[in-house]
């Protein structure tokens, strides 16, 4: 529980030095899409390689945020905070002396396990530090606005960094970073747990590990092994096995890894497939405009930057905005220009071909961050706010989840039409037909964003938010859940 003799600004305090986390992980992840071509020349891949670059981050990402939200819970959430930053700052430095791809993607992969620390635990930490509604919405949507921040110095910031110095040096920027969000944490965010913390559940843990690492690696190498070949058959039926596996061992657990009740309510579940599609688009939408931008266009790392600032510029305007809505009148505008925008500008590429003159381009740039600036905020705070306060790890976790799962899938699914359409022939030739498809997918999540905010942001949802929070505090975990659904009703008059 958080300390009740907490200044208002102390309370500041501790939601910057959380933003700090926030800051190197979104930062690392847009300086990296700027890299990507010139990591590809000196490492001499292709776009599966480019792929495994971001997918093995955001993949060990996904899978660990749950194990880290429920262990802070456990523990202590500055306690793992702490260790988070330690490991995400020494593998930062690892990644620029990587000497192959292999070592990249490795050194990823740890840096991603740091990270797993840091963002749910943050959020938690945030939760509990903020416990008045307006006041804990405001901070979200701060927090919201630290990822429009990392969007708009990102590009530039690894424009300057690649050009100059190279790609190696977009990981240094996380050394100083990291060290004085350790030091501040050390000295002033204070220490909270879960009042009844979950056990861990290596079992599920497992089992969400084959579900999306199967899937993964199934979408990426089957441009190049092909769709139908036994080697992604065979990955692609793990995955549907591990989540069939996952579905029917969670609610006989006591205590869950996933708690498959918290999806009872209609926002909670609503925001978890939001985040999914608006960070799929949002990956997607990246990892396209880094490769036009640079392959197609020709543009260096910089001017590519300059471009993507549009963007940036509309996600750190519309985040903090995003915010105060949410505090003041609820999700539900958010969602719904959240929605209406991306899908328009995935129209913009897929039907207009707006990459082709500048005018669309920076149209459908400016569309994409104003929507993707509405929506992060409603996710993260439906998805707590609903929840009981000690599960708050957990729950958070879960929306934190949701948007790796979204840029693994982007990021993959995007990829691969990608690489499909193009083939062996040169980018320049044939991107615009080739990512047509991909420009169509993000539409269609930007479309999804846009019905299920509608459909899930009512008053029919916000009852079932209520109930699903009296079940979660009230009924035992696991298997005794049914029966102790079954004795109240026998017991009533």
């Amino acid at each position: 529980m958080p300390e009740p003799e907490l200044t208002h600004r102390r309370r500041m305090l501790v939601l910057a030095i959380c933003c700090m986390s926030l800051l190197i992980v979104s930062l690392d992840n847009t300086v990296l899409n700027v890299a990507l071509p010139s990591m590809a020349r000196e490492f001499d891949t292709s776009i599966s390689g480019m792929q495994w670059t971001i997918d093995a981050y955001t993949l060990v990402l996904a899978v660990l945020l749950m194990l880290a939200g429920s262990t802070a819970d456990r523990v202590g959430r500055q306690k793992i905070f702490k260790v988070g930053l330690v490991i995400f700052t020494i593998a930062s430095v690892a990644c620029s002396l990587a000497p192959n791809l292999e070592s990249l993607v490795g050194f990823r992969m740890l840096q991603a396990v740091g990270g797993s620390m840091l963002n749910p635990v943050a959020m938690s930490i945030i939760t509990n530090t903020f416990t008045e509604p307006r006041e804990r919405a405001r901070a979200i949507g701060v927090w919201g606005g630290v990822v429009g921040i990392s969007m708009a110095a990102g590009p530039l910031v690894g424009g300057v960094l690649v050009d100059s110095v190279g790609w190696r040096s977009i990981f240094w920027i996380n050394l100083p970073v990291g060290l004085a969000a350790l030091l501040l944490t050390i000295r002033y965010v204070p220490e909270s747990r879960a009042p009844k913390p979950r056990r861990p559940d290596p079992v599920g843990q497992l089992l969400v590990i084959v579900v999306l690492g199967a899937l993964t690696y199934a979408i990426i190498e089957a441009p190049t092994a092909g769709w139908t070949s036994p080697l992604i058959i065979t990955f692609a039926a793990a995955s549907l096995l591990a989540l069939v596996g996952l579905i029917a061992y969670e609610p006989r657990r006591a205590e869950p890894l996933i708690d498959l009740r918290f999806f009872g309510s209609a926002p909670f579940s609503g925001a978890t497939v939001i985040a999914v599609c608006a960070f799929a688009a949002l990956g997607g939408f990246l990892f396209l405009s880094t490769l036009y931008l640079q392959n197609v266009r020709g543009l260096n790392a910089l001017h590519a930057g300059v471009w993507m600032l549009p963007m940036a510029a509309m996600t750190l305007i519309c985040a903090p905005l995003s915010g105060r809505l949410v505090g003041s009148r609820g999700p539900r505008l958010p969602l719904l220009v959240a929605g209406v925008a991306m899908t328009a500008s995935g129209v913009l590429f897929a039907a207009f071909d707006a990459e082709t003159t500048n005018a669309t381009l920076f149209l459908g740039y400016v569309l994409f961050g104003l929507g993707f600036g509405f929506v992060n905020a409603p996710i993260t705070n439906t998805a707590v706010s609903g929840m009981p306060r000690s599960q708050a790890g957990v729950a958070s976790a879960v929306a934190s989840t949701s948007r790796q799962i979204g840029q693994t899938l982007g990021v993959a699914v995007i990829g691969a039409v990608l690489a499909s359409g193009v083939g062996s022939a040169s980018y320049a030739a044939t991107f615009t037909e080739a990512s047509r498809p991909a420009w169509w997918i993000i539409a269609g999540c930007g479309l999804a964003v846009l019905i299920l905010g509608a459909l899930t942001s009512g008053r029919w949802a916000r009852e079932t938010a209520r109930r699903t929070a009296e079940r979660l505090e009230a009924m035992p975990q696991g298997p005794l859940a049914g029966t102790a659904r079954s004795d109240r009703r026998s017991a009533r008059p």
